[in-house]
């Protein structure tokens, strides 16, 4: 049994800790995908409760059963802020739930910068309920360091969405100033981007940081929260660095599973205690 998983009689539990002072456990009804990449150890399991679920070094990345509610949220706010988005960036989003998202629009290209190639196989052989086994024409496969890519850009993005694990591995450095720096100057004169600042309950100082960071660099910064029951806490925030535009501009008629045009038209609405952390 791998260091994650436990064998406890005939049931399988795996167990997600986070920073040392919480524990998160999942009955786990098989491992269907394991492999140690380049960068990380990958699984997909099958759990009672969240249906399949992407876990990467021990930790829930993404699920069948929430995992809509993340992916919607990161990718509709921003696409809804712009007034004609056609080029966008995502980098992370391995599982391509974020990307899937962004097909739903009339863009002309998605460029998906993922520094581990396996974790997009995994997803689209494996996790179809989240990448939909994406195939769309308009979708680019960059298979290297997102930090490194996006430096080389000048002014060319409409919309870059970072859909990045926690700020340990990896993905340490998409949550550097310097990055967000680089992210700001591949955008075009109007170009907006979106990050996931983690939970501010739990992680306080780096919503914080996130927030202070974007303020230096963007003159347009809004928060917006979703509830999203497999990260700790459940509480989870997002972050926006705009050049242009500080609102919600249109609402297209698409398909969704958790995104109402009233949640859109709400979006920046955050509770006073979310407030008093970025004051």
């Amino acid at each position: 049994m791998d260091g994650f998983f436990k064998k406890v009689g005939d049931e399988i539990w795996f167990e997600e800790i986070d920073r040392d002072s919480l524990k998160i456990s999942y009955k786990i009804k098989d491992i269907i995908y394991s492999k140690r990449s380049k960068f990380q150890d990958i699984y997909i399991v099958n759990s009672n409760d969240f249906g399949k679920m992407l876990v990467i070094d021990g930790v829930v990345q993404t699920t069948e059963r929430d995992g809509f509610i993340y992916n919607e949220m990161i990718s509709h706010v921003p696409l809804s802020m712009h007034e004609n988005p056609k080029n966008v960036l995502i980098i992370g989003g391995g599982d391509l739930g974020a990307a899937f998202e962004a097909t739903k629009y009339p863009v002309e290209r998605i460029d998906v910068v993922e520094i581990d190639e396996d974790v997009v196989k995994a997803s689209l052989e494996y996790l179809k309920e989240i990448s939909k086994d994406l195939k769309d024409e308009r979708v680019n496969f960059i298979f290297e360091d997102g930090a490194k890519f996006v430096r080389e850009k000048k002014n060319e993005y409409d919309i870059i969405i970072v859909d990045s694990s926690d700020p340990i591995g990896p993905a340490e450095v998409l949550f550097s100033e310097n990055f967000y720096r680089d992210v700001y100057n591949a955008l075009k004169e109007d170009g907006i981007m979106a990050c996931q600042s983690e939970s501010p309950i739990l992680y306080p100082d780096i919503f914080r940081a996130t927030y202070k960071k974007l303020k230096n660099i963007f003159p347009i910064v809004k928060i917006f929260i979703a509830t999203v029951p497999t990260y700790p806490g459940g509480f989870w925030s997002f972050t926006i660095g705009s050049k242009k535009y500080d609102k919600i501009n249109k609402v297209n008629d698409i398909d969704t599973k958790y995104v109402t045009k009233e949640i859109l038209e709400s979006s920046f609405n955050i509770p006073k205690f979310v407030q008093n952390i970025i004051k």
